[in-house]
């Protein structure tokens, strides 16, 4: 399988970094080398965040990623930041909600949706970055919708075990999408 080299970015506060946990579980889960950094500015809420994931069948030899084919785009600040950087035939996916200019490279295939407002109107608010990986799942050879969801399961800690139904909802969102 493609080496993926994940990018999601956006503001601090997103769900980003559980975004990237939960694609980094399906790997681990479906025994994948698996390499996951978070980066994020000095506020967590609200400053910019950015989580970058390695799902490769060979060793990996370095977390940082800088030449994407697969970038999460949920805010304007953070296509921009990241857009020249994925490769030719990459998949670049955005949050029309919160971005209104998009990529005019001929040499990606751009996923446009409005995912927060979907994630809002569903009743799962905060949960736009799940219903984008539903839309990575669905348009990538990231792993089966079984992987993703038990990753999903595995990715929620005890204390909100609650939030797991809500997240298979937004899986399921984007997936359909």
């Amino acid at each position: 399988m493609e080496e993926l080299r994940v990018v999601f970015a956006g503001f601090g506060g997103q769900g980003l970094l559980f975004a990237g946990k939960v694609v980094a579980n399906a790997g681990l889960i479906d025994g994948r080398e698996v390499s996951w950094l978070p980066s994020y500015g000095p506020e967590m809420r609200g400053g910019t965040a950015n989580c970058s994931v390695t799902l490769s069948d060979e060793p990996i030899g370095s977390p940082l990623i800088m030449n994407p084919n697969v970038l999460v785009a949920m805010n304007q600040p953070s296509l921009v930041k990241f857009e020249e950087a994925v490769v030719p035939g990459a998949k670049v996916f955005a949050d029309t909600s919160l971005v209104n200019r998009l990529p005019q490279r001929e040499d990606i295939e751009v996923f446009a949706h409005p995912a927060t407002e979907l994630a809002e109107d569903a009743g799962l608010k905060g949960l736009a970055n799940i219903v984008l990986v539903g839309k990575v799942l669905k348009e990538t050879a990231l792993c089966s919708r079984e992987t993703m969801e038990a990753a999903i399961r595995k990715a929620v800690p005890a204390r909100k075990a609650q939030m797991v139904e809500n997240n298979l909802q937004a899986l399921e969102l984007g997936f359909n999408l």
